[in-house]
């Protein structure tokens, strides 16, 4: 009788007997982006871990997102932005610039696919949301997971985990988002259109242009130097050639430590008393408006720059301008080479998918600067 006494007693004061429907489905929506990621190969790297902080936070009792508690530690690094500022370095290290400096006209593409950024903002708007907050949304729209987060601790930290979870499914989902927009707005015979080759970048323009890059934008937006500060940091020792040991760390060890780091306290983010409500849907519907318009908006300004260079613009690149890399630019190539097997269109897909990622970061910081 005491045994079975003290059998009860243990089961009472375990997470079983405390876990909630809410738990439960919570653990499933884990379940799922562990699916997509190790399944179904969707942005594994972040989608993995947040899944299984999502796992984490929702085991009850655990403790681990209380007061020093395993996550709630690391969630420091997080919710004070220093994580999405090293991956902004690691990006920058593992950046070629030359697409974009070799065709600088392609930073208006970049700049074109922010569209998805003030229509998710202004639908947030009208739905509810405090403009602070809208604009955190309205980031995903440029499908820059590092941007939103950073933005959303700064200006909605409830919502940071909704909106993380958006923007790197979205940004998953690329392949499987952006060639019928792209078709849409399209016709095959542009699709079909090859690109001439860029010129040479040399060594100078590209060490010039993140120090450039840095003082132009900093001073006029400084709420931004931070994150752009480490993209073109990490840029620079990429190109300078002298420090290769450092940029070799920034691009391999420092981003692989810092994205576990961040996906596993974005997904401790995920527990099923704030995820679970009207809002969140809200925000994933808003996030695929965004994304959906950024694509869009890059594509028709593809269009236009089509016909005023004479057909020699594929307007496929535009859809690149948003800031998901490469994987924008890769779905850019393969619709070129279904279209047309000499088309190789990568590189020039290239330029207005970095100057997307500067594009989404100026956007924050005009964000910064003006609301908070």
């Amino acid at each position: 009788m005491d045994v079975l006494v003290k059998t009860l007693q243990i089961f009472t004061q375990s997470g079983y007997a405390a876990m909630t429907w809410g738990n439960i489905l919570m653990l499933l929506v884990g379940g799922t982006l562990l699916y997509l990621a190790m399944a179904k190969g969707f942005e594994p790297l972040l989608l993995l871990p947040i899944a299984f902080g999502s796992i984490l936070v929702n085991l009850p009792l655990s403790g681990i997102m209380d007061d020093h508690g395993f996550l709630r530690i690391l969630y420091f690094g997080t919710e004070h932005e220093m994580f999405p500022i090293l991956i902004f370095m690691g990006v920058g290290a593992m950046t070629d610039f030359g697409p974009l400096i070799a065709n600088p006209s392609t930073i208006l593409l970049g700049a074109a696919a922010q569209l998805g950024v003030y229509v998710a903002m202004l639908g947030a708007i009208l739905l509810g949301f405090p403009i602070t907050a809208a604009s955190a949304i309205g980031i995903i729209g440029g499908a820059d997971g590092p941007t939103s987060i950073y933005l959303a601790s700064k200006m909605a930290p409830e919502y940071l985990g909704a909106i993380a979870v958006a923007s790197y499914s979205y940004m998953s989902l690329v392949p499987l988002i952006q060639p019928p927009i792209i078709k849409l707005l399209t016709k095959p015979a542009d699709r079909r259109i090859i690109m001439g080759q860029m010129r040479p970048v040399s060594r100078v323009e590209k060490i010039i242009f993140p120090i450039a890059t840095t003082l132009l934008v900093s001073l006029l937006l400084p709420p931004v130097t931070a994150l752009l500060g480490a993209l073109m940091f990490g840029n620079l020792m990429r190109e300078s050639l002298v420090v290769n040991r450092l940029s070799d760390t920034a691009q391999n060890a420092m981003i692989n430590i810092v994205t576990i780091c961040l996906g596993l306290t974005v997904g401790g983010t995920m527990g099923a008393e704030q995820f679970l409500q009207p809002t969140t849907l809200k925000i994933i519907f808003l996030g695929l408006v965004a994304f959906a318009f950024g694509t869009a908006g890059g594509v028709v300004l593809g269009n236009i720059m089509c016909r005023l260079s004479g057909g020699k613009i594929n307007p496929m690149i535009g859809s690149a301008g948003v800031s998901a890399v490469p994987m924008a630019a890769r779905v850019v190539h393969v619709l070129g080479q279904k279209e047309n097997p000499a088309n190789f269109l990568l590189m020039h897909a290239m330029g207005p998918n970095v100057a997307g990622v500067i594009g989404t970061a100026v956007a924050a910081g005009v964000f910064l600067a003006l609301l908070r």
